[in-house]
C-alpha cells in the first residue's frame, strides 16, 4: 500500500493493489488499467463475490438443523486453529466456498435455503463461545436482518469494538446491494460476522420472486486479504489492478461509503460484477456435469488409501466407519482446501446428502460420526496434541496428490449405491426415513 502521484495530487489517497482470479481458468485475471478498473474501497470493505440461486421455500427440519449447527461449529473450530478468525472470514467471504460449506452440511446443494440455513447454523452453533473463537455471528433473515445494527452496538458496548461504526458500515453495505446495484434482487437477508479486532464479513442475500431466483453477496473487510489473495499451491499471480480510496482512511466508513456511491457509482457497479460470481442450476438432481468427477474419485482413493493408516479404529465399524472416513475427507477439503478447489461446490454434497435426497438422503449416522471425530481431533488440538487434525488434513492432501490418476465409478452410479444403503447409515430426507429398497429387477411387494 502507498500513495500513487501519478494517479492523484490529492492528499491521503492510498492505493492498494488488487490480485484478481479466474477460479475456473486458475490464473490471475487482469483488471483493466483505466481508471474504469478500480474500485472505490474505503474503510467499509470491498465485495468479494455473488451467487444466483434457485429460490425455494420451506425450513430446515430440526434433525438437520441441529446437526448443521454443530458440525458447522467444529468446522469454524479447526478453521480457526488452522487460520484464525481472519481465516474464517476469508473463507465467508467467497461465494465458492460458502456454497460448498452448506453442501457438506447437508443442505440442498442448489437452493438459496443454503444461505439462511449455514448463517443460522453458526450462529446457533458458536452461541456463547464467541469469546473462545473470536467471532461472533450477527443479523439473519427478516425480522433478524434489521436487528443487526442493534446487535452490532451492543456487541460494541459489551466488547470495547466501535459497535456504532460497525452498525454504520451494516447498513452502507445493504444500501449499496439495494441501491447501487439495482438489479432487482430485494435484501431479506443479512449476516455480519465480526472479529474480535473488529474486522468483518458480510453474507446477504437478496430475492426476485417474479423470477424464482434469489442473489447472495459476500462483503470483506478492507483490514482482511481477500480469500483469493492469499497463497497456496494451486492458484499464483501477481498483483494486477488497483484500488483507490479517495478519502482519508481514518476517516468514518459513512463517510467513505458516500464518496464511493456519489462520485462514481458507476465503476463502482462495474467493478462489482468482475468479481467471483457464482450460478447455480434450477435442477434438483446432481447430474455429472455439476461436478469434477476426478476430484470425487480422488476424494474416494485418499479415503482409501489414507484411512486405514490413520483411522484404523474407526474402521472397526462395519460400513459406517468406511464411510464417515470419505465424509471426513471432504470435510478435510473444505477446511484446508485452496480457492480453485471449491469452483464445483456441489460435489460436496456428496459427504452428507441432502435434506430433500438429492443426491441421497442424509446418513445421520455417518453424519454423527463425522461430528464426533473431528470435535475429538479439535479437542485433542486445543490441548496440543493435534495428531487426529494433522490426519484429517492428510486426507486433503492425499486427495490432492491422487487427483491426476484415480478412477472410479460413473457419478449416477455412486449416488444410486449410497441410496442402496441409505437405510444402514440412518439415511434421512424431508420424507421420513430411507427405507430398505427392493433389488434391481426386483418387483415391489406393495
Amino acid at each position: 500500500m502507498g500513495e500513487d502521484h501519478r494517479r492523484s495530487t490529492s492528499p491521503g489517497v492510498l492505493v492498494v493493489q488488487l490480485c484478481a482470479f479466474d477460479l475456473h481458468a486458475r490464473h490471475a485475471a487482469r483488471l483493466p488499467e483505466s481508471s474504469e478498473g478500480r474500485i472505490l474501497n474505503g474503510r467499509m470493505g470491498a465485495r468479494t463475490g455473488s451467487a444466483d440461486l434457485p429460490l425455494h421455500g420451506g425450513r430446515v427440519p430440526a434433525w438437520l438443523a441441529q446437526r448443521m449447527a454443530r458440525l458447522g461449529a467444529v468446522i469454524v473450530e479447526a478453521l480457526v486453529l488452522h487460520e484464525g478468525p481472519h481465516g474464517v472470514l476469508r473463507r465467508l467471504s467467497h461465494p465458492f466456498w460458502f456454497q460448498a460449506l452448506g453442501c457438506v452440511l447437508g443442505m440442498d446443494w442448489h437452493s438459496s435455503g443454503i444461505t439462511t440455513s449455514v448463517l443460522g447454523a453458526l450462529k446457533r452453533g458458536l452461541s456463547g463461545r464467541e469469546d473462545e473463537l473470536g467471532l461472533t455471528v450477527c443479523g439473519g433473515r427478516g425480522r433478524h436482518s434489521r436487528r443487526t445494527p442493534g446487535e452490532l452496538v451492543a456487541l460494541g458496548e459489551r466488547t470495547g469494538l466501535d459497535g456504532e461504526g460497525l452498525a454504520r458500515t451494516s447498513r452502507l453495505v445493504a444500501k449499496v446491494d439495494t441501491a447501487a446495484v439495482q438489479d432487482g434482487f430485494a435484501l431479506y437477508l443479512h449476516g455480519f460476522v465480526v472479529a474480535r479486532d473488529g474486522a468483518w464479513a458480510v453474507v446477504q442475500q437478496g430475492m426476485k420472486p417474479e423470477t424464482r431466483t434469489a442473489r447472495r453477496y459476500h462483503w470483506l473487510s478492507e483490514s482482511v486479504r481477500s480469500f483469493v489473495e492469499e497463497p497456496h499451491a494451486a492458484i499464483e499471480g501477481e498483483p494486477q489492478g488497483a484500488i483507490v480510496n479517495l478519502t482519508d482512511r481514518r476517516a468514518a466508513a459513512s463517510r467513505c461509503a458516500q464518496v464511493e456511491l456519489t462520485a462514481q457509482p458507476d465503476c463502482v457497479v462495474r467493478e462489482l460484477r468482475r468479481i467471483p460470481h457464482l450460478m447455480m442450476p434450477a435442477h434438483h438432481e446432481l447430474r455429472p456435469t455439476d461436478v469434477f468427477l476426478r476430484r470425487v474419485h480422488a476424494t474416494l482413493a485418499a479415503a482409501a488409501e489414507q484411512g486405514p493408516r490413520d483411522f484404523a479404529e474407526l474402521l472397526l465399524q462395519p460400513g459406517v466407519g468406511a464411510r464417515t472416513v470419505q465424509a471426513l475427507a471432504a470435510v478435510a477439503e473444505v477446511v484446508h482446501g485452496a480457492p480453485c478447489r471449491f469452483t464445483d461446490p456441489a460435489r460436496f454434497s456428496l459427504a452428507h446428502g441432502g435434506k430433500d435426497g438429492h443426491p441421497f438422503p442424509v446418513p445421520l449416522r455417518v453424519y454423527d460420526r463425522t461430528i464426533s471425530v473431528l470435535k475429538q481431533a479439535v479437542a485433542q488440538a486445543r490441548l496440543g496434541r493435534d495428531e487426529k487434525l494433522q490426519a484429517i488434513r492428510r486426507l486433503d492432501e492425499q486427495a490432492r496428490r491422487l487427483e491426476g490418476a484415480a478412477s472410479g465409478p460413473a457419478l449416477d452410479a455412486l449416488a444410486e449405491e449410497e441410496r442402496d444403503r441409505s437405510h444402514e447409515y440412518g439415511g434421512r430426507d424431508v420424507t421420513g426415513p430411507a427405507q430398505l429398497r427392493p433389488r434391481r429387477g426386483q418387483l415391489a411387494l406393495l
